[in-house]
């Protein structure tokens, strides 16, 4: 039986929970997810764990936070004064918004706090300094 490895396209199903039991994705209930081993479309923990599986087999994992979405980076985090904020904006607290770096990078953010005189907007990805557990399942090598 064929071996997952670099260059396969793979469809797989999973279940993914946080260290508290918090299920936070699942491919259940909906088509397996399907990518490329080795073309860094999934994070690398999770690429990792799907190399070398045979179609059927299933495994449990768990990755740490640095294999994951990173650390959470506090420089990630910007507070802006209300006047900095466009007035057809009304800012509330989980609202996701697209910024634009300097660069000219679209930067994805959302709104953690909002007062009178200040709004907070967090860049970190929500899953950021967390370890991630999955439940996975090979379907099929493609």
């Amino acid at each position: 039986m064929s071996k997952a490895k670099k260059g396969d396209k793979v469809r797989i199903h999973y279940t993914g929970t946080l260290d508290d039991g918090t299920q936070f994705d699942s491919s259940a209930g909906s088509d397996p997810l399907e990518f490329e081993l080795g073309a860094n479309q999934v994070i690398p923990g999770f690429e990792d764990a799907i190399m070398g599986m045979s179609p059927g087999a299933t495994d449990k994992i768990r990755i740490p936070a640095e294999q994951a979405y990173g650390p959470r980076r506090e420089e990630m985090v910007l507070t802006a004064p209300r006047s900095e904020i466009p007035p057809e904006l009304n800012p509330e607290v989980g609202q996701q918004l697209q910024l634009q770096h300097p660069s000219g990078e679209d930067v994805a953010v959302v709104v953690t706090e909002v007062t009178d005189d200040a709004v907070t907007l967090d860049g970190n990805h929500p899953l950021a300094g967390q370890a991630l557990s999955f439940e996975l399942e090979l379907v099929e090598i493609l």
